[in-house]
């Protein structure tokens, strides 16, 4: 019988190796899977490479994990913003290496590592800095670079349902970077707000197949993602 629901944070982080490349759902704080990166560092993983859309703010969550001295590398979109503080501290010590790609290009990179495609040509970043040294090529006229498929060791997503073979939806905003990273990743973790019997996700709700998924951990949130707020 397959069952990918795990009883415990221990469980769901077993086997995350040092060296680990690690991609982080959520658009800054909204899909987040805050418990999972809170089980990373217990957990006591190092020398990361962290793939999210930002790089954290404050100093909780993935903020906490690079001051802690466990990632070595990120990759995102967005290092600066309102309160990553963490992230700018360290750059400047220069104890954390950057590599920034613009948003539209990291989901695509990631997709394509899920569905088995190592590359791809794209506009963005064409005549720019992050273009620079990439293969260009001209189509229709316009210059393209071609970006790598991005897969990871490790993805932690955070889902609203999910059953035991590990199929799952997503709610409102909380689907943004989710769906992607759970497809381009060799070990997929899941915390997921409610688990449901078998059947009760109809197929055509289901957003991210279960053969995606390795791991299941039902985390309750609460408000705002308690059963009174509007569904």
């Amino acid at each position: 019988m397959i069952n990918k629901i795990v009883r415990d944070m221990a469980e769901a982080m077993a086997g995350v190796a040092d060296g680990s490349t690690v991609l982080v759902g959520g658009f800054g704080a909204a899909g987040q899977p805050d418990d999972l990166i809170e089980g990373l560092i217990e957990q006591g993983a190092k020398d990361l490479t962290i793939v999210a859309n930002n790089a954290g703010t404050g100093r909780t969550g993935l903020a906490r994990l690079m001051e802690l001295g466990r990632v070595r590398k990120i990759i995102c979109s967005f290092p600066r913003s309102v309160g990553s503080v963490v992230f700018e501290e360290l750059y400047k010590a220069g104890r954390l290496e950057l590599e920034i790609v613009p948003q539209g290009t990291l989901a695509e990179r990631m997709r394509a590592a899920g569905a088995g495609v190592p590359a791809f040509f794209t506009p963005t970043a064409a005549g720019t800095k992050l273009g620079q040294g990439k293969e260009e090529r001209e189509f229709n006229g316009r210059p393209h670079v071609m970006e790598l498929a991005l897969p990871g060791d490790v993805a932690l997503v955070e889902a609203w349902e999910a059953d035991r073979w590990g199929n799952l939806t997503f709610r409102r905003s909380g689907r943004n970077f989710n769906p992607v990273m759970a497809m381009a990743a060799k070990l997929t973790i899941v915390q997921a707000e409610k688990i449901v019997e078998l059947g009760a996700i109809e197929g055509e709700r289901v957003v991210t197949p279960g053969i995606f998924v390795s791991r299941v951990l039902n985390v309750k949130r609460g408000a705002p993602w308690g059963e009174t707020a509007a569904a």
